[in-house]
C-alpha cells in the first residue's frame, strides 16, 4: 500500500488556522468587554453635581448684609452705600473653578469683614469622582482648623465609601431636631455630653486652643488660654465643632484673638460641601472698645443661617 506523505509547513498552517476559530469567540464586534473578562477596562468615575458657580456678590441679599454688617446702612453717601452692599470680588485665575466676594462696614461701635467663597473641585484622575476629591479637601480643612474628626456612627448613613477603611472622618450625628436646620445647633435636646455640649466627641476649648497653638502668626496673636480660653465669650456647646444637616458634611471653627491695637477680634468661620464645591463663609468683628468681647452666639446665628441660605441656592 502506498503511503501518503504529509508536508509539515502544510500541517502547521492547519493548527494555526484552527486556533484562530476558536480563539475569535467572544471576543467579536460589539463584546465591549462587559463579559466580565479581567482584561475590561476601568469604568470612569462619575464627575460632580456642578459644573458652574453661582455669582458670589449676588449670593447674599440686602437683608443678611444688615444683619451681619450693621454699619453698613449708616453709610451716608448713597453712591458708597451702594457699593459697600454690593460688595468686592475676589481675585480669580479661573471663574469656574473659583469665585468669592468680600464686604466691610465700619461704625463706631466695631468694623465687621464677611467673605463668602465658592470652589468648584475636579479631579483629574479618571478612577476618583469629583465628589471624593472634594471630600479630601475638606477634611484637609477640618483638621488644619484643628477641630477633631467626628468617629463613623457605624450605621453607614450618608457616608461616602469611607466606613470600611478606617477612615473615621465622617460627620457625627449629634444634632437636634430642636434648633433651626436640625443639628449641629447648641440648645437641641438630643445626644448631649455631661457638660451640656451637643457633642461628646467635639472640640473642648483647650484640645482647640491646642491645635491653634501650630497655626503661626495667627497663635501669636491669641490673648492668654488660646482662642477658646474660659473668657472669650463662648458658650457651652458653642464651641468649635463639625455640624450636622448643612449640606453633605461641614464645620464651624470660633477663633478669638488681640489685634495689634489690643481690641479683641472674633472670626467665626462655616465651611460646608455640597457635593464637589466647597462653601466658605468667614465672618468677623472687631469692636472699637479693648474692653469688649464680640458676642460668640450672635456671630455663630448669623454665619450660620447664611450657610444654609447658600445652601438652598445651590440645591435651586
Amino acid at each position: 500500500m502506498q503511503r501518503r506523505v504529509y508536508v509539515p509547513g502544510t500541517a502547521a498552517l492547519l493548527v494555526a488556522l484552527l486556533a484562530g476559530c476558536t480563539g475569535g469567540s467572544g471576543t467579536g464586534e460589539g463584546d465591549d468587554g462587559k463579559s466580565g473578562d479581567s482584561g475590561s477596562s476601568t469604568a470612569a468615575a462619575e464627575p460632580g453635581k456642578y459644573r458652574t458657580l453661582p455669582e458670589p456678590c449676588g449670593a447674599v441679599d440686602s437683608s443678611t448684609l444688615d444683619s451681619m454688617l450693621p454699619g453698613l446702612k449708616d453709610i451716608e453717601d448713597a453712591k458708597q452705600r451702594e457699593k459697600a452692599y454690593a460688595g468686592s470680588a475676589t481675585v480669580t485665575y479661573d471663574t469656574d473653578r473659583r469665585v468669592g466676594c468680600r464686604w466691610k462696614s465700619e461704625s463706631a461701635d466695631a468694623t465687621h469683614h464677611l467673605l463668602v467663597d465658592f470652589e468648584r473641585v475636579v479631579s483629574y484622575d479618571g478612577t476618583v469622582s469629583d465628589d471624593t476629591r472634594a471630600q479630601e479637601l475638606y477634611r484637609t480643612k477640618l483638621r488644619e482648623a484643628g477641630i477633631p474628626e467626628p468617629p463613623s456612627s457605624g450605621s453607614g448613613e450618608g457616608d461616602e465609601g469611607d466606613g470600611g477603611g478606617g477612615d473615621t472622618e465622617e460627620p457625627e450625628g449629634s444634632g437636634g431636631s430642636d434648633g433651626p436646620k436640625g443639628s449641629g445647633k447648641p440648645g437641641s435636646s438630643d445626644k448631649s455630653d455631661s457638660s451640656g455640649s451637643p457633642r461628646a466627641q467635639g472640640a473642648p476649648a483647650a484640645a482647640h486652643a491646642s491645635a491653634k497653638k501650630g497655626d503661626g502668626a495667627a497663635a501669636d496673636e491669641e490673648p492668654d488660654g488660646g482662642a477658646a480660653s474660659a473668657d472669650d465669650g463662648t458658650p457651652a456647646g458653642y464651641e468649635p465643632r463639625t455640624l450636622d444637616d448643612l449640606g453633605d458634611e461641614a464645620f464651624l471653627d470660633d477663633v478669638l484673638t488681640t489685634a495689634a491695637s489690643a481690641t479683641r477680634q472674633r472670626t467665626v468661620t462655616v465651611v460646608f460641601r455640597t457635593s464637589n464645591v466647597i462653601v466658605t463663609v468667614s465672618y468677623d468683628e472687631q469692636p472699637a472698645r479693648r474692653t469688649e468681647v464680640p458676642d460668640s452666639k450672635e456671630m455663630q446665628d448669623n454665619a450660620r443661617e447664611l450657610a444654609e441660605n447658600l445652601v438652598d441656592r445651590f440645591d435651586d
